[in-house]
């Protein structure tokens, strides 16, 4: 696998560079330290089998531009597009492969799996999502978060998402609350609540550290060679096993 990495000089850059090795054959940041192009354009084109970015979320529209000129699969691990963003994502997919999901750890996948089982047995549970991470996060809620909502949703269709809930007025029999915590260096906790009047069950994720987020996305930039264009996910790898 030739791989080109966004973002090379960030925490999560420096880990999927070093797990990656050899197979690393470009990389760009906007800082430009370590000698680093800092665009695309500085790069130049190279020919690669799959550009990965954990950059910026702002960064996605030269990411899809680059991967698509040189023709390479894009996996993007950045969180908080605007709906904008998230249409060029889908745009892009409709020419060559993408994988794009709000976390890459296979514990999540999981999570999301066993969460749709478990809101399927228990159509009529209270169900709410309480995500932590470190302070510097800026987006909230996570984008795991809202991945474990659309998991709700597919079973359960008039879900609505209540992120931070406040003020007056009594919990809708449709709504999915999602609260945001911001602690310390938190690497990432996932919960989810399901309360019936008589039992609940919380299922929950924690990271031990962004190392497992590397090895992530290596393991879905590996599944990305080769495939055809379209939309992949997590799910796309779960289903593969």
């Amino acid at each position: 696998m030739r791989a080109i990495v966004c973002g090379a000089n960030g925490a999560m850059g420096r880990l999927i560079c070093a797990s990656l090795g050899e197979s690393v054959i470009g990389k760009v940041s906007i800082d430009g330290e370590n000698n680093v192009p800092k665009t695309f354009t500085e790069l130049g084109e190279v020919s690669a089998d799959v550009v990965i970015d954990f950059s910026h979320h702002t960064a996605v529209a030269d990411v899809l531009a680059y991967a698509r000129k040189i023709g390479a699969a894009a996996v993007i691990g950045t969180t908080g597009h605007t709906p904008e963003e998230k249409a060029l994502i889908f745009a892009a997919a409709e020419e060559i492969p993408v994988f794009y999901a709000g976390n890459v750890s296979l514990g999540i996948a999981v999570l999301c799996r066993l969460v749709k089982q478990a809101a399927a047995f228990f159509p009529d549970a209270d169900i709410e999502i309480v995500e932590a991470h470190h302070t510097r996060k800026v987006d909230a809620p996570s984008g795991t978060a809202h991945m474990l909502f659309n998991a709700i949703k597919e079973v359960r269709p008039n879900a609505v998402e209540n992120c931070g809930r406040s003020g007056e007025g009594k919990r809708t029999k449709d709504e999915i609350g999602i609260h945001a915590l911001r602690l310390g260096n938190v690497v990432g906790i996932h919960e989810v609540h399901i309360h019936t009047a008589n039992q609940s069950l919380t299922l929950k994720h924690e990271s031990g550290s962004r190392a497992m987020l590397a090895d992530g996305a290596v393991d879905a930039a590996r599944f990305m060679v080769g495939r055809e264009k379209g939309l992949y996910d997590m799910e796309s790898i779960l289903n593969a096993r």
